[in-house]
């Protein structure tokens, strides 16, 4: 979506003070009608909200912020519409929703030339900047919910210095999987910016991350802690900690939880998801339920979760008002689409075959994500259908399904370094001795006897014997953690020749422990 884009249904607000202004006392309406007034400022309210999250998602370029905007004005015209019709319902005060918005709209006409969003500094106590203001209400709640202090400023700091490329990165890895993430954060009442804020921090958006501790997955559960929220092993030998939709879900529930807890306070909620919910509880308690950053709270948590509670709330920052820093994420077409498999392939292949398409890194790190189920090196049967974008499957229909690209993609993965080492397995004959000279006439005298001297052997054939000492196995079981090529190296044999007598094709040379090779040609 351009920068540029202006939404002109706001500049037609002003037509509706044509309607008659109605003032009641308050006192006379009876409760159906009061009822069905605070219905409509509600109404009215959140249109507002979802109007300037439209704002927010036009900065960021995404193609669905114009639908968003135009259901958000619809929403407000229609909520005036019944508010000229209901009894008590004031029209000043809902021209005054439009008149906030007319403010952003016209002082900056809510883009400027360079696709930066208009900050107008309308905040209360000046203390949350003045981009907080074209945020929706939810952002608007986050970061009046944190604390922007001097460890959050140096994790800010850190993101835009050493760890920009992470920040980047998670950012793009994120709009790929935003539709399978966002909703549960949305359903449970929770900002997105501290969704991004986590994974960012936890994986930087890579799916198949795990962790020494055992956490794994885009948002790092634990398998205790995962299997309370309904994920782990689901019998098809997949891991659902490693699924975007549904550890977004279970994160959602767990942090609701921490919050009810808590007293929704979101530093200690952080804390218990990194430190342990078992600390935080106690901590809270005793401390009386005071912030993270008292000193007495804050030094009860080890080194690992005070850094981690300002990195998270860091990136969310960043996330909500990036124009504000000079950060500019990359712009990525992520509408999302299915592709179904023309012919067996991996992701590694998908990768090759599909190119840069535009992108600088490619499409591997969007191809794992939308598929957690395959491994990248992992043949994929042809019929399958993978998630992928509107972007990536017209990538896949012109180069994957068929010609040299595609061909040539299936080369390099199908690759077997051990291939190109060439092993002499030739025997080179023995030079002869040259024959002796004739002897010179003498007198004939008695012959002695001569030894006899060995017949001759054909020189491949003395190699054979001597190679193969006594008790040579002819038969060898396969240990874990063997290769062909190991056990070629083992016996003194080629590889070819042990894989011919085994039935083993290349170029992988697949066998499996317990397996019993022929040790044909092979010494010991």
């Amino acid at each position: 979506m351009s920068s540029s884009v202006r939404f002109p249904g706001l500049l037609t607000p002003l037509a509706f003070a044509t309607f008659a202004l109605l003032s009641f006392d308050a006192d006379a309406l009876s409760r159906r009608d009061q009822a069905a007034v605070d219905a409509l400022n509600a109404r009215m309210q959140a249109a507002e909200a979802r109007y300037r999250n439209a704002v927010v998602q036009a900065k960021n370029a995404d193609p669905d912020a114009r639908r968003h905007a135009d259901a958000a004005l619809e929403d407000m015209e229609d909520a005036i519409a019944a508010c000229g019709k209901q009894r008590g319902c004031s029209m000043q005060n809902m021209l005054a929703t439009f008149k906030r918005l007319l403010k952003v709209n016209a002082d900056g006409q809510a883009f400027s030339d360079d696709g930066d969003a208009t900050l107008v500094d309308e905040s209360a106590d000046g203390n949350v900047p003045a981009a907080a203001t074209l945020l929706s209400v939810e952002g608007q709640r986050f970061v009046k919910m944190v604390q922007y202090n001097p460890a959050v400023q140096a994790g800010i700091r850190r993101w835009l210095t050493d760890m920009r490329p992470s920040l980047i990165s998670s950012h793009e890895n994120y709009q790929y999987m935003r539709h399978l993430m966002s909703p549960a954060f949305e359903r449970g009442g929770l900002p997105e910016a501290l969704l991004f804020g986590i994974m960012a921090k936890e994986s930087n958006g890579k799916v198949h991350v795990g962790s020494r501790a055992g956490a794994v997955g885009p948002l790092q559960f634990m398998p205790a802690t995962g299997t309370r929220f309904g994920l782990g092993p689901d019998g098809t030998g997949f891991d659902t900690r490693y699924d975007p939709r549904a550890s977004a879900d279970a994160a959602a529930r767990y942090l609701n939880e921490r919050f009810r807890e808590l007293n929704s306070n979101i530093e200690m909620s952080l804390a218990a998801y990194n430190g342990g919910e078992g600390r935080a509880r106690r901590v809270f308690r005793e401390s009386g339920g005071r912030s993270f950053w008292d000193a007495d709270v804050y030094n009860q948590f080890p080194a690992e979760t005070k850094d981690y509670v300002p990195m998270v709330i860091a990136a969310a920052w960043l996330y909500l008002h990036p124009n504000e820093y000079g950060l500019t994420f990359p712009k990525v077409d992520t509408k999302p689409t299915m592709v179904r498999l023309a012919r067996p392939a991996s992701i590694y292949e998908l990768t090759i075959c599909m190119g840069n398409g535009g992108t600088r890194d490619g499409y591997m790190r969007a191809l794992r994500n939308l598929n957690p189920r395959y491994e990248a090196d992992q043949t994929i049967s042809a019929g399958a259908m993978l998630s992928v974008t509107t972007k990536m499957a017209g990538l896949y229909n012109r180069w994957c399904t068929q010609g040299a690209r595609a061909d040539l993609a299936r080369t390099l993965v199908a690759s077997d370094p051990t291939r190109a080492i060439v092993r002499n397995t030739a025997v080179m004959p023995l030079p002869l001795p040259p024959p002796p000279a004739p002897a010179a006439p003498v007198q004939p005298v008695e012959p002695k006897a001569q030894p006899e001297k060995p017949e001759a052997v054909p020189t491949a054939s003395r190699r054979k014997e001597s190679s193969k000492k006594p008790g040579a196995p002819v038969e060898y079981r396969v240990r874990g953690g063997e290769t062909l090529t190991s056990i070629a190296g083992k016996f003194q044999c080629s590889i070819d020749v042990l894989a011919d007598a085994n039935g083993v094709s290349g170029p992988r040379y697949m066998i499996r422990p317990g397996q019993r090779l022929k040790l044909s040609g092979c010494g010991s």
